[in-house]
């Protein structure tokens, strides 16, 4: 896929810090429990961490008790892009901001009591907030 924000392996390294790069670049995870944004409840915006991108509003934002982030749908279904992960023995659903393709975290159906049943499980590292409106 092409992304509207392309750059080389040599300028995501200079833009990211080592922890970031290794998420939002290499798809790693960050341990649960440990990321800024999990208990952040204030109204505002998560964007993509690597380009900006806006991603998730606070109010799809609930407490699913798993040690990430999570939000039931993204601010726009295009603002993300989902792609088969069969990595580490299991089937999961990678999810990558759809402006930068860069890894934000994997979604799983089982966000029980939420509008979509979605829980997009995220990296605290993934995402800037901004707070604010949640319009």
């Amino acid at each position: 896929m092409t992304y509207a924000v392309s750059k080389t392996d040599e300028e995501w390294r200079a833009e990211l810090g080592a922890d970031q790069y290794a998420v939002l670049r290499q798809a790693a995870t960050e341990r649960a429990w440990t990321g800024e944004l999990l208990d952040e409840k204030r109204a505002g915006l998560y964007a993509c961490a690597a380009c900006g991108a806006e991603l998730f509003q606070s109010g799809t934002k609930f407490d699913s008790n798993c040690g990430w982030p999570s939000f039931y749908e993204s601010v726009r279904p295009e603002a993300v892009e989902l792609i088969a992960d069969n990595t580490l023995g299991m089937v999961r659903t990678e999810v990558r901001c759809a402006n930068c393709g860069s890894h934000l975290g994997h979604v799983f159906p089982d966000g029980y009591g939420t509008p979509t049943g979605d829980r997009y499980c995220m990296n605290s590292l993934a995402l800037e907030f901004t707070p604010g409106d949640d319009a």
